[in-house]
């Protein structure tokens, strides 16, 4: 292997390891639910998701999943309000 690439992997690994050298900026995302597949985006004006309970509330367990997903990703505005326990 080259030694160029060697070192790219090595680069790949140590930033995976630094999740806050990450934000993710806009994301959309199909969310399997005990239902039905509910489609989850987030954007510049924050989260949106398809289910009824979104269009109400603002958000929903699918937006609240990936926020605990994502954790650290996401620009501290979208970051959930209660830290996930892990």
């Amino acid at each position: 292997m080259q030694s160029s690439l060697i070192s790219k992997i090595e680069k790949a690994r140590i930033y995976a390891e630094e999740l806050e050298r990450f934000q993710v900026l806009s994301l959309r995302c199909d969310v399997r639910g005990d239902s039905t597949t509910h489609t989850a985006e987030l954007g510049p004006d924050g989260w949106d998701c398809d289910c009824y309970f979104f269009q109400d509330a603002k958000t929903c367990s699918h937006t609240m999943a990936l926020e605990r997903v994502l954790d650290q990703m996401l620009p501290e505005r979208y970051r959930p309000a209660v830290p996930s326990a892990q």
